[in-house]
């Protein structure tokens, strides 16, 4: 649809299923229910993967597929229901209903569970919001705690971390400046008032490196917020094994990540509504430039989510329409730009440049090198795309697990940059500029530019006349 930032095409669609299972030469073993392909976990039934999760005194679940299987399981069951069966499978194989307990045994096992709920409440602390999971943590507590006295203190350090995390998470949350949806066209009755009216970016931030360091700010602050889950509750179906219901009938948990796509869609538009706005040609060219400038600042840092937005704002028809105003425009370095976030070849420029910026991150010392902001929707497509091109489960009814395999790889890589700390001082004027600054609809952005640039054509000042109608009420 018009308006929208024009970011993803049909080119860029992929199937990455490239692991097709008939490629495979080499033998399939089976360790309890588990099939390996060439020493990978592939398949299984989600009884044995749920098996395979269970510490025991001498075994202790790989750190991947902890995070792959708690990342991917809410595909098929719910969390708080995962973790009752973790805990009943514990209690039958270390005998915790036992009148009496075999310690020197659970001494064994004991920092071994304790060590899987805490990496649980880690990684996914959200799941915890829930009265039902913190009950199943004091549940095994209690059964285990007889046997040594430092689990009860283990215990409660993991539980006030655990606090700890989700209240400064719903503090953030609260504490992002709320997104100002409410758009103003009526300033488009500006043209023919006195200027003071709006304030200007120009006028609150004139040095594009410094917004682009406030970008960023923004941009890690909405990213922490982001459970690694949402990404999968994004797109739960009805697990076909499951005829009732969907896994989670009570709503989508993705509200930190549907946020973050309305602050880039408000990026865009308060790119188009700051350039539409001055009434003379020479500063509209002036603030294009600026943000060319913001733009290439954002993608020496490695921010690329700001650097899309501002591209994607400079090229609504609203903007690209002006041509008096781009021909003042010293275009080249724009181009270098758009250059490197062209859509063609699956964003193959991107995808280069990100791997870069990826591997600066890995062999960073200063966190102003680990800076890696990917831009946003192309990431939530690629998994969507990973997510529709393969079945969850194998005719057999197995888990595919190889899929998730994949899915926890492009997560856990976002899992690693969200959590890098801004290392730029913030400004909170500008920020709270971003914020709150009003915007203009589509329709505002078309009379702003054709009150800038009269309509070319027919069909313009049509559009025109009745945009000036319903919006300034004028004939």
């Amino acid at each position: 649809q018009e308006g929208m930032p024009h970011t993803l095409s049909s080119t860029s669609m992929f199937t990455p299923c490239s692991f097709s299972p008939h490629l495979h030469t080499s033998k399939e073993d089976e360790q309890g229910g588990l099939i390996f392909q060439d020493g990978n976990l592939t398949s299984a039934s989600l009884d044995a993967l749920i098996q395979h999760l269970i510490p025991t005194t001498d075994y202790y679940p790989e750190k991947a597929y902890i995070f792959t299987f708690l990342l991917s399981s809410r595909l098929f069951i719910e969390p708080h229901e995962l973790l009752s069966r973790v805990c009943h499978k514990c209690i039958e194989q270390q005998r915790l209903d036992d009148p009496v307990l075999d310690k020197a045994r659970i001494r064994k096992f004991g920092p071994k569970i304790l060590q899987l709920l805490t990496e649980w409440t880690e990684t996914f602390p959200y799941d915890f919001q829930e009265e039902r999971m913190i009950g199943h943590l004091k549940d095994m507590i209690h059964r285990i705690a007889p046997c040594d006295e430092a689990y009860w203190k283990k215990m409660n350090q993991l539980l006030q971390t655990l606090n700890q995390k989700l209240a400064t998470l719903s503090h953030g949350q609260e504490g992002i400046v709320k997104i100002n949806a409410a758009v103003s066209d009526k300033l488009v009755a500006f043209k023919s008032k006195p200027p003071s009216i709006q304030r200007e970016i120009l006028s609150v931030c004139s040095d594009p490196y410094t917004l682009a360091q406030q970008l960023t700010h923004v941009e890690l602050e909405r990213l922490s917020h982001i459970g690694p889950e949402e990404f999968v509750q994004a797109f739960v179906h009805k697990d076909p094994l499951d005829g009732t219901k969907p896994c989670f009938s009570e709503q989508k948990k993705t509200s930190n990540l549907e946020a973050y796509v309305k602050w880039f869609n408000r990026l865009c538009y308060l790119v188009a509504t700051e350039i539409c706005m001055p009434a003379k040609k020479k500063q509209r060219a002036q603030v294009i430039e600026f943000f060319i400038d913001v733009a290439r600042e954002c993608f020496n840092i490695g921010n690329f989510n700001s650097l899309m937005a501002i591209i994607s704002g400079m090229n609504m028809s609203p903007v690209s329409r002006l041509k008096k105003t781009w021909s003042k425009v010293k275009t080249a370095k724009f181009f270098i730009l758009e250059h490197q976030m062209d859509p063609t070849g699956n964003f193959y420029n991107y995808r280069t440049a990100l791997r870069g910026a990826a591997h600066r991150s890995l062999t960073a010392h200063s966190n102003r090198e680990k800076i890696v902001i990917p831009f946003f929707s192309l990431l939530i497509k690629d998994i969507y795309f990973l997510n529709e091109g393969c079945a969850n489960r194998l005719p057999n009814g197995h888990v595919n697990f190889e899929k998730f395999l994949e899915l926890a790889k492009q997560v856990g890589e976002f899992i690693t940059w969200k959590q890098v700390e801004c290392p730029f001082e913030q400004d909170a004027n500008i920020i709270h500029y971003l914020h709150t600054a009003p915007i203009f609809t589509e329709d505002g952005l078309y009379l702003a530019s054709y009150e800038s640039e009269s309509p070319e054509n027919q069909t313009e000042k049509d559009r025109w006349k009745s945009l000036r109608s319903t919006i300034l009420g004028k004939t």
